[in-house]
Order: C-alpha cells, then sequence, then structure tokens
C-alpha cells in the first residue's frame, strides 16, 4: 500500500493499520518533510528504529517513492540531490527500489522530445549513485508527466538503457487513454520493478454524451470497482518474471481512506 493517503499519521500509525488490515508491505512515501521516511533526516539510529517496528509488526517495506517534479524548470539539482538522500535512506533500510516520475511537460516541446532530450540529463547522475549501491529506480507512467502512451515508454527505454531504471507500472493510467494496459507487461516485463494496485472506472454513457475531451466520464477506484480484470492483470504479470507486490494505491472519492485500503486488499487476495 501506498502511504500518502495517511499523510496525517505517524509511520507507526500506518504500520499498525497494514497489520491490523493484513497488509504485509508498505510504499512509504519519502517527501521532504513528511511524517513518514523523511530522507533529509534520516540516519542510522532512524533506521534501526524503523526496522524494529516492522519486525514487530512482520511487515516490509517495499520501496520508497516520492513524485516531486523532475523536469521543473531550475530544479533539477533540487531533485537530484532529494533523490541521492532517498538511495541512502534505502541502503539503509534494505529496501531495493525507490519510485518517483519522469516530469511534468514543458512548454514548447513535444513529450518525445522531452524525453530524449531533457529527462536523460536529469536522472543520468543519481541513476548512477543508485546503481553503485544497488538501488533500483521506478517510474510511474502518470498520465499527466511526460510518460504517457506506449511509445512514450518505448522512447523511455530505448534513450536510457540501464539496467536499474525501469518501472513502477501503473495500468490505471493507459485504461482512460484507451490503451492496452497489458501490452506494457509482455513489452517490459523486466523493467517493470514495482506496480500500483488501481483502477479505473469508465462511464461510457457519460463519455457518450461528453465525449473524450468532457469530464466526469471516467475516476480512479479501488481494484474490483473498475475496469481492470485483475486475475488477468496478475496472471501475466507472473507468466512475464513479475515477484513483486502489488502496491494499493488509493484515490477513489467514494470510499473512505481506511475503507478503501480494506476493501481493496479483500478483492486482491483472491488472486495471490
Amino acid at each position: 500500500m501506498l502511504t500518502a493517503p495517511f499523510g496525517d499519521k505517524s509511520l507507526v500509525e500506518v504500520l499498525g493499520f497494514a497489520r491490523q488490515t493484513g497488509i504485509p508491505c508498505l510504499e512509504v512515501v519519502a517527501d521532504p518533510g513528511t511524517k513518514h521516511i523523511d530522507p533529509g533526516t534520516f540516519d542510522t539510529a532512524k533506521a534501526d528504529e524503523v526496522k524494529q517496528m516492522l519486525a514487530e509488526r512482520k511487515l516490509e517495506i517495499s520501496a520508497l517513492s516520492c513524485f516531486l517534479d523532475a523536469c521543473q524548470p531550475g530544479g533539477s539539482e533540487k531533485f537530484q540531490s532529494h533523490v541521492r538522500k532517498m538511495v541512502d535512506a534505502a541502503v539503509l533500510l534494505g529496501v531495493p527500489t525507490l519510485n518517483m516520475q519522469t516530469g511534468m511537460p514543458l512548454p514548447n516541446m513535444s513529450r518525445i522530445d522531452q524525453i530524449k532530450q531533457v529527462v536523460p540529463k536529469i536522472y543520468a547522475p543519481v541513476i548512477a549513485y543508485a546503481k553503485d549501491k544497488g538501488i533500483r529506480i521506478g517510474i510511474e507512467n502518470w498520465f499527466e508527466t511526460c510518460l504517457q502512451g506506449i511509445d512514450t515508454f518505448e522512447c523511455l527505454f530505448d534513450t536510457i538503457k540501464d539496467d536499474n531504471f525501469g518501472l513502477n507500472y501503473d495500468p490505471s493510467h493507459l485504461v482512460h487513454q484507451q490503451c492496452n494496459h497489458l501490452l506494457p507487461i509482455s513489452m517490459f516485463g523486466r523493467r517493470i520493478f514495482h506496480t500500483h494496485a488501481k483502477d479505473t472506472l469508465v462511464d461510457v454513457q457519460m463519455r457518450a454524451h461528453v465525449g473524450i475531451y468532457g469530464h466526469g466520464w471516467w475516476r480512479y477506484v479501488i481494484p474490483g470497482s473498475g475496469d481492470i480484470h485483475w486475475g488477468e492483470y496478475i496472471n501475466h504479470l507472473r507468466a512475464h518474471g513479475y515477484r513483486g507486490v502489488l502496491s494499493i494505491e488509493h484515490e477513489d472519492s467514494a470510499l473512505g481512506r481506511e475503507q478503501g485500503f480494506i476493501l481493496a486488499a479483500r478483492h486482491l487476495a483472491q488472486f495471490c
């Protein structure tokens, strides 16, 4: 589970909820100043404390996540500095993966050109730093960033070939684009390091009324409430070698915070 909806709670409170709910792994927010794991103030003593809390509750951390805009003009050094601190925190905790994003689209530049010309310059130093310490970087394919359609996935991995650079794959972002959300699994299976369990519910009648450029015809929901067949999705992942977690990302406005995670975990459990 991605801990973001519990931003007002301490890490120990989030761990308590995960233990009670039967969710064994957490994708922990690692933003600057977060209550969960703040890489800027993290040290060996704090790492030992977190590892003890995890061991007592029989939980694990699957990834540390921070979705800062990597391509924000004038912000590359700040971004790179924070990612290096995330790498150091991951090493202390024994966490193998960091999750982040490519960056928001820049003006007067296509997504493809941005991936070819801008993203590699920003990411090259932190990819190298992470590789040296045995840490992988997983990029979430949030459709509002420059990583949108499957063509942009192809461009990203043709441009950046490092084997510790891959995907935190979220199939929900492809559903409302009417892309095949299963195709990236066969195309980039070895570079899927982590995956979000989030669904998309498409209201076909609303779409027919307002058109694809209108609003309100799709929204994010928990697994089991949308258009993705999770047994099929999980089977495809397994068939292509994925053995990692399904990290529930709860953005379902129809459900409360705790209720959404509980119902999502219950639905996914039948396939795992």
